[in-house]
């Protein structure tokens, strides 16, 4: 886990308690991860977990890593974009990826900085990884809010409801309510398209209403559960469809960009780019999506 503040703590959490494996906690701040990882070691004896957690400032402890996520970079603060972050954010993606690669060649590799798909280009090239070991955490957060919004409206749990949003992780993400159900019924037999237009603005809102609530700092514990989900679908090799952020090499009509798609997650990282059939207006919404990631990728220069 590269970066051991809020969303990289919250991640080690998560994978240290559910016991699926040993985790390594790294920031280039000295004692932070130190102290993160005795705290979550410590808590092992009330929870009933006993895998390995350490903290380091050393990359050298991170070798073999089955799985490395990339958490590291400045957050958004109130006013800002993701895409404000872009090339403060790459410089640090490129530094960490390098350095964890060549200590763990055969990983899969999780990109959660922002902004996220254009991270995802930094990463591939920084790794030299293939594009299936380069994957960037962002539909299954997006959704999750999408969900969350859907369960408050009609006032049904959360986990009774299915929904994927696809596009780049940003103002021009494109959650999908004619593919969303609740208990197996189509969102828009449900609920009226004033609705359905309100849930899918505050889902393209979700982290920029959370940053504004916050004042400073940005959402973790979503994020945090969100790609935790991802590790899950690696380690034990799950085979699950998740929206994810991917490289398309002609999926979608979109060749050599990462763009959130639905993916079949496993521990090869992404065995499938999942094609579902979209109408005129959402082919619409995901080109134009698309060409916002094209935009950003073209401003990072030789770190793309």
């Amino acid at each position: 886990m590269i970066g051991a503040g809020n969303v990289g703590a919250t991640v080690a959490q998560r994978v240290v308690e559910a016991g699926v494996a040993d985790v390594v906690l790294l920031d280039i701040i000295a004692g932070l991860p130190q102290g993160k990882a005795l705290d979550l070691a410590e808590a092992g004896p009330l929870l009933g977990h006993d895998v390995s957690v350490i903290g380091t400032n050393d990359y050298a402890d991170t070798a073999d890593s089955t799985v490395i996520v990339v958490t590291s970079g400045l957050a958004r603060q109130p006013g800002m974009s993701r895409d404000d972050l872009l090339l403060k954010n790459a410089q640090i993606v490129n530094a960490v990826v390098e350095q964890a690669a060549r200590h763990s060649p055969n990983a899969v590799l999780i990109v959660v900085t922002n902004p996220l798909d254009a991270m995802c280009h930094v990463a591939l090239k920084a790794s030299g990884f293939p594009r299936r070991r380069v994957v960037g955490m962002a539909g299954v957060l997006d959704a999750a809010r999408f969900r969350t919004f859907v369960s408050m409206e009609l006032g049904v749990s959360p986990v009774n409801t299915c929904a994927f949003v696809l596009g780049g992780h940003g103002d021009t993400m494109v959650p999908v309510p004619r593919y969303a159900t609740v208990g197996g019924v189509p969102l828009p037999q449900l609920m009226s398209q004033e609705q359905i237009d309100r849930i899918v603005q505050r889902t393209r809102d979700g982290g920029a209403e959370i940053v504004s609530l916050l004042k400073s700092g940005s959402a973790f514990y979503a994020p945090g559960a969100a790609t935790a989900e991802m590790i899950y679908a690696i380690l034990e090799d799950r085979h699950v469809i998740l929206p994810c952020s991917a490289q398309l090499k002609g999926e979608y009509g979109v060749d050599g960009l990462f763009v959130g798609v639905p993916v079949r997650l496993s521990s090869v990282g992404v065995e499938e780019i999942v094609q579902v059939e979209l109408n005129e207006e959402e082919r619409a919404a995901f080109g134009r999506s698309a060409a916002a990631v094209q935009e950003l990728v073209g401003k990072l220069g030789t770190y793309a």
